[in-house]
């Protein structure tokens, strides 16, 4: 028998693999056949169960950070340092800037849900031990925990621990509402500098936001500000509101504050001020613009040809579409999985079309007209392959990312350096942040296909793949047939004897 090293935990290798490769299971219980108390009873089982969650998984969070220290990030003065008002906030001391992207694409979340969650956690293990503690034996919930986290995470650890113990007693008894505003005061009453403290961090990390609503064709539009400025905007909002409904609008008073808020944003009365243009993408399929189908169209998986070109226009031509005044409109052609072919003006086509094809009269004589943008030998992409790329990302290509096109950089995927293409298989929308960290992080791989198809790995070996938007993923693969039976057939004969075995 192999003896096992001394200084092997006992779990170790193959053991451990074994039991992080079983699927998750929640004990579960016969609902069926449960009486009224017992369903009670295990509902306040599950709700204990969620809080150990919680602290293990904070635990886990903690462990993969020691796991990422900042030694390896690019160093003061050195390329890729953070430097300047757009340099991002260190999330955790001595943890690599580049652990909170990680994270999110662990967990398949967002880049802010994963920072809460890390600062969460380093919160429990160096301010509030006791909450911690509590949270993993189940007896304080999740929600009340993130109520002492939120009032005391900027505090001084010291200070954070005082008022723990003055509250954690009761804490499970009190309503969120009421633990919260005990646990203000209480910190007022240890250190009354604290609030400003808070305030300020506040003020620091406020920005705009834009989340998707469930109403079709809505979003949100949210911002952190000072509670008074706050109460002063929502009051102007409502009162110039009021003014309108009282002179007659019939709309509902909310949809007029919210037209009033953009109103006053984007200001259209103004003109006495440097324009500011906004561009917008909208994404249609011709099929559903002419109310034909709501797939996207189709090119059969070809370059798009002079007579495919001439058929396209004279649909366009029918539904009216022009360029706007002062506008742009931008064509984008996708194979029949949804892949982007080409993209095009409607000038590009028009001229196309009427030039035909160089070498043959025919009027679809099959050639490529329109194609992808050629492999350029420049390390700056040209202009088309910009168009391309911007058009078929849309937004920030890595894993839970998303952050506008226009903030994104046509990165490399295989680093120009090292022998990547700027060609549009190669390049690929990256934003700032997350073009720092495949420049810079250690550890990460990124990979593309032809069509776009990105491929992400972190350190730690979980790999994500988005897609571009418009591309439809590849069918399911059909269900294996069942066995035969003995009832199918005579059995199989023996293979001969200069046959290897199937194995």
């Amino acid at each position: 028998m192999q003896e096992i090293e001394e200084d092997q935990p006992p779990f170790a290798g193959g053991l451990l693999d074994l039991l992080l490769a079983q699927p998750a299971e929640l004990p579960r219980l016969p609902v069926g056949l449960l009486s009224r108390e017992q369903k009670a009873a295990e509902l306040q089982r599950v709700a204990a169960l969620k809080a150990m969650t919680a602290a293990y998984e904070a635990e886990l969070v903690l462990g993969l950070a020691d796991d990422t220290p900042d030694d390896l990030d690019p160093a003061p003065g050195t390329p890729g340092a953070r430097r300047g008002s757009w340099a991002p906030d260190p999330e955790l001391p001595g943890v690599s800037e580049f652990f909170t992207a990680e994270l999110a694409v662990v967990l398949n979340c967002g880049r802010r849900s994963a920072s809460l969650l890390a600062q969460r956690a380093w919160t429990y293990r160096e301010s509030l031990p006791g909450t911690w503690a509590a949270l993993a034996a189940g007896a304080l919930d999740e929600a009340r925990a993130k109520v002492l986290v939120d009032v005391l995470e900027y505090t001084d650890p010291a200070v954070a621990r005082t008022v723990e113990a003055q509250l954690l007693a009761e804490a499970a008894a009190l309503t969120t509402h009421t633990l919260r505003k005990r646990a203000v005061a209480a910190l007022l009453a240890v250190d009354a500098d604290a609030a400003d403290a808070r305030r300020r961090e506040a003020e620091r990390r406020a920005d705009v936001r834009v989340y998707p609503s469930p109403r079709e064709g809505m979003s949100t539009l949210a911002t952190d500000l000072p509670a008074p400025v706050a109460a002063a905007c929502f009051d102007l909002v409502d009162r110039l509101a009021v003014v309108l409904k009282t002179d007659g609008d019939e709309r509902p008073i909310g949809q007029i504050r919210a037209a009033v808020l953009a109103d006053l944003i984007q200001r259209p009365w103004d003109d006495g001020r440097p324009p500011v243009t906004a561009h917008l993408q909208l994404i249609a399929t011709l099929g559903a613009l002419v109310g034909r189908s709501g797939e996207a169209a189709e090119v059969n998986g070809l370059p798009i040809t002079i007579g495919q070109l001439r058929d396209l226009l004279r649909e366009l031509d029918a539904l009216g579409l022009r360029t706007p005044a002062g506008g742009s409109v931008t064509l984008a052609l996708t194979d029949d999985d949804g892949a982007l072919r080409a993209t095009s003006t409607l000038e590009q086509l028009r001229r196309i079309a009427r030039h035909g094809c160089p070498d043959h009269h025919d009027t679809d004589c099959g050639c490529a007209a329109l194609d992808r943008p050629e492999e350029t030998d420049s390390y700056e992409p040209s202009a088309a392959q910009q168009t391309f790329v911007h058009t078929r990302d849309r937004t920030c290509r890595f894993p839970t990312c998303g952050q506008r096109v226009g903030w994104a950089d046509a990165d490399h995927v295989l680093p120009h350096a090292r022998g990547g293409a700027t060609d549009c298989a190669d390049l690929c929308c990256l934003c700032r942040s997350h073009h720092r960290l495949k420049t810079f992080a250690p550890g990460w791989r990124f990979a593309m296909t032809v069509d776009g198809v990105l491929h992400v790995t972190t350190p730690s070996g979980i790999t994500r793949t988005t897609r571009p938007p418009g591309m439809r993923p590849p069918p399911a693969a059909p269900d294996p047939p069942d066995p035969p039976t003995a009832s199918a057939g005579p059995p199989p004969t023996a293979p001969p004897d200069d046959e290897a075995p199937p194995f």
